[in-house]
């Protein structure tokens, strides 16, 4: 046996090369994540549908995006402790089934109801980056982990895509109510489809007996994640910088397509198409990204350029009329895709590779407190602006000054020791 195991592969034509260990674990996160992206952008595309059949004033889907926020936000609070206990895949899976079967209560004219399906959906996608960063850090290999952590959040503006094209025709060709009962049952097949995964990849120790569900929403659990991001070596200073990129790109992926179609006189089938353009480039620009960041070996330095492209793109969509041409409309979505909407792999890799030893899921969670706590509030206050003022023009400048107000953070972050505490 032994002399067999020292034979070179090369010497036999017959051995096949084993798939690498890492494989498998990002194409699981990969599938989930366009699923829970797939899911929240439901709610964005749809908007225009609903305020002209039920009457809401447009600028509600602010406020049902905040509700989704909410939701993603209990599930990070909870998610360390849950993630532990039941695994990463599982928690995910979960918050998919959970959010599939609550898009039936967009069905009834009641705001509260939207806002009870908009919190419920934000479940999964919630639980999707800490679980993620914990089991990409657990396998991907530590030369391309940016590149890595990239390719797993390439599931987001991925899943964007899958909603930006195909459920617009849908919408015209079966009504709306139907397009979202197809949209549940894709959900709810994709999840069956990926259940044995979690037995693969999820850790030995997720399955223990003993577990205190009363602890989930403890003030012992929100500190935690916030006590390691602080220990963590730049990745406060990096999770500063993600929560204003983060207001910049809610703000995009929110009114883009109803300013398209309210302020831009497009069709829903035309904004759909812009809006699943920029998240086609976003799918391109996240690996990108993260093979630059890898290449140069400075992921803030990636970050800076990023936001830079973000704070421009912006401000662009801002200055736009119904007299601009389609295909300058497209041209700014297409680099919004690749900048305002490509930043996320880098920021998550390189704090789960400054956070303290064993503390991976913590971390990462504390992160993405602070970024979707962004989330929430930034369509709410561009909701709230709009409402008040009538002036998307402005609400999108404000936006793209968050982009540039997150260099202020960036800057000195690769003074500070690179020492990683956790390896794995």
């Amino acid at each position: 046996m032994l002399d067999v195991l020292q034979t070179p592969i090369r010497h036999n034509r017959n051995v096949k090369r084993p798939v690498p260990a890492w494989i498998i674990p990002v194409i699981a996160i990969l599938v989930l994540q366009t699923t829970t992206s797939f899911l929240s952008r439901l709610i964005p595309i749809i908007s225009p549908v609903l305020t002209q059949e039920f009457g809401w004033n447009g600028s509600l889907i602010g406020y049902l995006t905040t509700a989704n926020t909410v939701g993603a936000l209990l599930i990070l609070v909870a998610g360390a402790a849950l993630i532990r206990y039941i695994g990463g895949i599982r928690t995910v899976q979960i918050g998919l089934l959970l959010g599939a079967i609550s898009v039936v209560l967009f069905f009834f004219p009641s705001i509260t109801l939207a806002l009870v399906a908009s919190f419920m959906i934000g479940l999964s996608y919630g639980a999707a980056s800490p679980a993620g960063s914990e089991i990409l850090q657990r396998f991907s290999p530590p030369e391309s982990r940016n590149l890595v952590f990239s390719i797993k959040q390439a599931g987001v503006p991925l899943g964007g895509v899958i909603a930006g094209l195909a459920v617009p025709p849908l919408v015209e060709l079966t009504g709306w109510r139907i397009t979202l009962l197809i949209a549940a049952v894709f959900v709810i097949g994709i999840t069956c489809l990926t259940w044995r995964l979690s037995a693969r990849v999820d850790e030995p120790t997720a399955t223990q007996k003993t577990f205190a569900w009363s602890a989930l929403l403890s003030a012992r659990n929100v500190a935690i994640p916030l006590r390691s991001l602080a220990r963590g070596q730049g990745s406060l200073k990096l999770s500063m910088a993600g929560s204003l990129l983060a207001a910049t790109q809610s703000c995009w992926f929110t009114f883009s397509v109803i300013y398209l179609v309210e302020r831009l006189d497009l069709s829903l089938n035309m904004a759909g198409l812009v809006f699943a353009v920029m998240q086609a480039t976003g799918v391109v620009g996240r690996i990108t990204l993260g093979w630059i960041a890898d290449r140069s070996g400075s992921a803030t330095l990636t970050l800076s350029l990023a936001a830079i492209g973000s704070s421009i793109t912006t401000a662009l969509l801002g200055f736009s009329t119904s007299e601009w041409p389609l295909w300058a409309i497209i041209a700014i979505a297409a680099a919004a895709g690749a900048t305002a909407a490509s930043w996320n792999g880098v920021q998550i890799a390189e704090v789960a590779r400054r956070s303290p030893a064993g503390m991976v899921t913590e971390t990462a969670a504390g992160s993405a407190i602070l970024i979707y706590m962004a989330n929430m509030i930034a369509p709410a206050a561009f909701a709230a602006f709009v409402a008040a003022t009538g002036h998307f023009d402005q609400a999108f400048l404000a936006a793209a000054v968050c982009s540039l107000l997150s260099l202020v953070f960036l800057v000195g972050v690769d003074k500070q020791t690179k020492t990683v505490g956790n390896t794995a």
